[in-house]
C-alpha cells in the first residue's frame, strides 16, 4: 500500500478566532451586546453557547483596570426555538482587580436584560411563560414541558415578576365605574391556612368597568380578597385609599346586600347599580317557582311527562320574540289548559315585562317602564311576582340607576368570572391562594398596564 503523501493527509481544522462572530446567527438568536460561538443538539434539546466581546472593565468599588480571570459557564432556560428546547450556555467574564488594597478580589460581569444573579430562566424566557399565560391560556406544565424544565423551575421564576406588579399601586388608577362578585375557588374543607386548609371558599372580586374614550368597557380584575362579606369588600376599599374612592362614580352589583352596605359606607359619591342580568334572572325563577307551585296544586305530584305546564317548561324560559308560532301555539295551548294556568301566564307576562325594561333602545321609557314594575309587581295577585315586587322596590334606586348610567351594569365582572373558571379547570384546581391571585391577576386584565411590550 502507498504511504500517503502530505497533501494527502488529513489536516487540523483552523481553530477561529473569537472575533470571528457569525452575524447571522447573532440575528437568529436575537440578543444584543452576545454573540453565538456554538450550537449543537443534545437529546432533543438545542445547546447555544454565547459570550461577550472582550473589552476593558474597570473594578466596580476602586475603578482600576481589572485583568482577566478566565470564564465560568452559566446554564439557563431559554425560549424554545423551532419546537425545541433551548439551553444557553453563557461563558460569564470574571475579572481580578489589580489594587492590592481594594476589597474587592474578583467580579463577575453582569447583564440584567439576559438573567438576574442565580437565575434558572432568561428574562425574556420568563416574559414569554407570562405571555402563554396571559394570552393563549397554557398551564405552568404545559410550559414547562416546552421550556424543558420543571413546573417548579417555571414558577418560581415568573413569580417574582407576578408580585411586583400586583404591589404596584399605579394599576388602580383612572377606575371611574367597578364591579364586584364573589365566586368559589375551591370545595374543599375551610379550614384556616395555618391548619393546613385552603381557607375560605369563597372569594370577593373586584373588577375595573370603566369606559374607554370609545365608550367600550374593558374589564380588568384589580383583586381577588378571601371571603363573601360586605366586610372583606369594605376592608378592600378602605386600602385603595381616599383618592381611589373619590374617583369611583359607579358601583355595579348582585343583589347582595353585605356589598350593598359597603358600597354606602366607602363609596359615598358613587352610585350602586343593580345587575339587569340578576334582575332578569330573578323574573325567570320566579315564574319557575309559580310554575312548579301550580303543577303541585293541579295535580298532586312534580311535572311529567305529557303534563301541559312541563311540556312548557323551557318556553317559560326564553324572551317572548324569540319563539316561532309553533311555540307560541304551544304555549297558549298549555295555558289554556286549565283555568288554574292563568297564574303562570301572569308571572312569565311579567317577567317579559322586565326583559322589554332592559331592552329598550331608549334608556328613558325604559326607565318609565322600570317605574310601572315598581308600583305593579308588589301588589300582582300571583305570590311569586308580589314577592319579587318587593324585592325590587328594596332595591329601586339601584334598579332605576341603570337607565341614569349609560347602562351600566356587571357584565364584565361575569365575563372575568368565565376566565376565572376556564383557568381553574386548566390548571386542573389550585391549592395555594397566593399563587391563584397573582394567575388570575394575570389573565384577568389587572397586571395588563404593567407588562412590557
Amino acid at each position: 500500500m502507498l504511504e500517503p503523501t502530505a497533501c494527502d493527509r488529513p489536516r487540523p481544522r483552523p481553530r477561529p478566532e473569537r472575533s470571528c462572530y457569525c452575524d447571522r446567527c447573532d440575528l437568529l438568536v436575537g440578543l444584543e451586546g452576545f454573540h453565538v460561538i456554538d450550537v449543537s443538539q443534545d437529546a432533543g434539546t438545542v445547546r447555544v453557547v454565547v459570550e461577550t466581546p472582550g473589552q476593558q472593565t474597570g473594578c466596580r468599588a476602586c475603578g482600576v483596570i481589572a485583568h482577566s480571570h478566565g470564564r465560568r459557564e452559566v446554564r439557563l432556560v431559554d425560549v424554545p426555538c423551532f419546537g425545541r428546547p433551548v439551553e444557553l450556555v453563557w461563558r460569564k467574564r470574571t475579572w481580578r482587580c489589580g489594587e492590592e488594597r481594594c476589597s474587592t478580589k474578583s467580579f463577575t460581569e453582569q447583564h440584567p436584560d439576559l438573567a438576574g444573579p442565580r437565575a434558572l430562566l432568561t428574562v425574556r424566557a420568563c416574559w414569554w411563560a407570562i405571555a402563554q399565560l396571559r394570552g393563549e391560556h397554557a398551564s405552568i406544565a404545559g410550559l414547562a414541558r416546552q421550556l424543558g424544565t420543571t413546573w417548579r423551575t417555571v414558577w418560581r421564576s415568573i413569580q417574582p415578576l407576578l408580585e411586583s406588579m400586583a404591589a404596584d399601586e399605579g394599576r388602580f388608577a383612572d377606575v371611574s365605574s367597578l364591579g364586584v362578585d364573589e365566586h368559589i375557588w375551591h370545595h374543599v374543607s375551610t379550614r384556616p391556612v395555618d391548619q393546613g386548609g385552603r381557607g375560605p371558599k369563597e372569594l370577593t372580586g373586584m373588577v375595573d368597568l370603566s369606559r374607554d374614550q370609545h365608550g367600550r368597557v374593558r374589564a380588568r380584575l384589580l383583586d381577588l380578597v378571601p371571603g363573601r362579606s360586605g366586610k372583606a369588600y369594605a376592608d378592600w376599599l378602605t386600602a385603595r385609599g381616599e383618592e381611589f374612592r373619590n374617583g369611583v362614580k359607579v358601583a355595579a352589583l348582585d343583589p347582595f346586600h353585605g356589598y350593598k352596605t359597603a358600597i354606602a359606607d366607602q363609596l359615598e359619591d358613587a352610585v350602586a347599580v343593580l345587575d339587569a342580568f340578576h334582575v332578569v334572572k330573578l323574573g325567570t325563577a320566579a315564574v319557575d317557582e309559580c310554575r312548579r307551585r301550580v303543577q303541585q296544586e293541579t295535580t298532586g305530584h312534580r311535572g311529567r311527562k305529557g303534563d301541559p305546564l312541563y311540556g312548557i317548561q323551557k318556553l317559560l324560559r326564553a324572551g317572548a320574540e324569540k319563539l316561532t308560532d309553533k311555540q307560541w301555539t304551544r304555549l297558549e295551548k298549555a295555558i289554556a289548559a286549565r283555568e288554574e294556568h292563568l297564574q303562570v301566564w301572569i308571572a312569565w307576562s311579567c317577567a317579559q315585562q322586565l326583559r322589554t325594561a332592559y331592552r329598550n333602545r331608549d334608556p328613558a321609557a325604559g326607565r318609565k317602564i322600570a317605574e310601572k314594575i315598581l308600583a305593579s309587581f308588589p301588589t300582582c295577585p300571583v305570590p311569586e311576582i308580589a314577592r319579587l315586587g318587593r324585592t325590587l322596590t328594596r332595591w329601586s334606586e339601584a334598579f332605576l340607576a341603570y337607565f341614569d348610567t349609560d347602562r351600566s351594569n356587571n357584565g364584565g365582572t361575569e365575563a372575568i368570572n368565565g376566565l376565572i373558571e376556564l383557568h381553574r379547570r386548566v390548571a386542573r384546581g389550585f391549592r395555594n391562594y397566593d399563587n391563584y391571585r397573582l394567575r388570575m391577576l394575570l389573565i384577568g386584565g389587572g397586571l395588563d398596564t404593567l407588562i412590557p411590550t
